[in-house]
């Protein structure tokens, strides 16, 4: 059983990497005797493992790093077409996974994960009791205390108790998180935003999605609805949405958005090729990328005057990661951000793979069952 300070010391060197047992005393401020025990609890439990020796002006010390096989977490994708399952270890890397067929009737979409889990795990060496979590990213909103989906349009879901329905199936915890924040979690534990208390992530695909840490912890919000900037009204009296408003950020910047805009236009519809066109000098392609951008740089712009964040991240489904689209979208967020001289803004942009949601969602399970995230 883990206790609060065992998963404080597993934080820490998840987001540091391995760090010395001095090195933990100073972070910690315990006493080295009591550090001495919980490192040797933890190696003991098997979490930890004794890697580098750091020599310095004193006596050679030892550095501590997560042991990636001591435990293992299933993340599962309902975010599209199929339904993903990936199993990851405690450095994040994906060492099992399986495709569901879409479902929408949950009894069948419970089914279809207790086949998926069976089928990635036969092709793993993975002792079952090294199990420790599963984690469900869902597009929609999420009560992430009690595992229910409220409501997901994707799915046609309301107040759904999914995260009990399948603990119940296959007996091991599980947590439920709405699918942008699942991402952005498994960046912050894993990946391009680890180490960084204060970021953001936002993905842009068919909609748009953003997950926010604050103080090192997911920011979910008095009811799970922070970071829904899909559905920040952009432009006034502007296109109507799905959500029943009009002019939101998804209706101009998302990439289906987009495509439809380029269909109008009798372009090709993926940001690739619009950027293609762009650089060749088609003025339609530019006014495209232009309003997506811009509308998706100031919505950045707001993010960065509420939170001031240290980092942020644009995770695109398409397109090249230094294009058109990118550069307005950077413009804009500079041209609109107040002028801070100890404030550089450090905006970055990665490619956004559909494996990612089921990564971030076993990364939920790793924050919420190990780190206590």
């Amino acid at each position: 059983m883990l206790t609060e300070t065992h998963a404080h010391v597993l934080r820490l060197i998840n987001q540091s990497g391995p760090l010395s047992r001095t090195e933990l005393v100073s972070q910690l401020g315990v006493s080295k005797a009591s550090m001495s025990a919980l490192a040797a609890d933890l190696i003991e439990k098997g979490m930890l493992t004794e890697g580098e020796i750091v020599y310095g002006a004193g006596r050679p010390s030892v550095r501590l790093e997560l042991a990636a096989s001591s435990a293992f977490f299933i993340g599962i994708s309902l975010a599209a077409s199929p339904f993903i399952v990936r199993i990851t270890d405690l450095h994040g890397k994906v060492v099992g996974a399986a495709d569901i067929p879409a479902a929408t009737a949950p009894l069948e979409v419970v089914e279809g994960i207790v086949r998926a889990v069976e089928h990635a795990l036969d092709g793993t060496e993975i002792e079952r009791e090294r199990l420790a979590g599963i984690g469900l990213a869902i597009p929609g909103l999420i009560d992430a205390g009690s595992g229910m989906c409220i409501r997901s349009t994707v799915l046609g879901w309301r107040n759904v108790p999914i995260g009990e329905m399948v603990a119940q199936a296959i007996g091991l915890p599980t947590f439920v998180e709405n699918d942008a924040n699942a991402v952005a979690l498994g960046e912050h534990l894993f990946g391009s935003l680890r180490g960084s208390d204060a970021c953001a992530m936002i993905s842009v695909g068919d909609g748009i999605g953003c997950g926010l840490i604050v103080n090192g912890e997911l920011h979910r919000g008095a009811r799970g609805g922070a970071g829904e900037i899909a559905h920040a009204t952009i432009e006034l009296n502007g296109l109507p949405c799905k959500c029943g408003k009009r002019g939101c950020l998804d209706t101009l910047a998302s990439a289906k958005s987009i495509s439809n805009f380029a269909r109008e236009a009798d372009l090709p519809g993926t940001l690739a090729a619009l950027d293609a066109a762009a650089n060749d000098g088609n003025q339609d392609a530019i006014a495209i990328l232009h309003r997506a951008g811009s509308a998706l740089g100031l919505a950045v712009s707001q993010i960065v005057q509420t939170l001031d964040p240290e980092r942020i991240v644009i995770a695109l489904s398409d397109g090249p990661l230094d294009g058109p689209y990118v550069r307005v979208i950077r413009q804009t967020l500079e041209a609109n951000v107040m002028a801070n001289e100890t404030r550089q803004i450090d905006l970055a942009m990665m490619r956004l793979n559909e494996e990612a949601w089921a990564v971030g969602a076993a990364s939920v399970a790793a924050g919420r069952g190990i780190f206590r995230l």
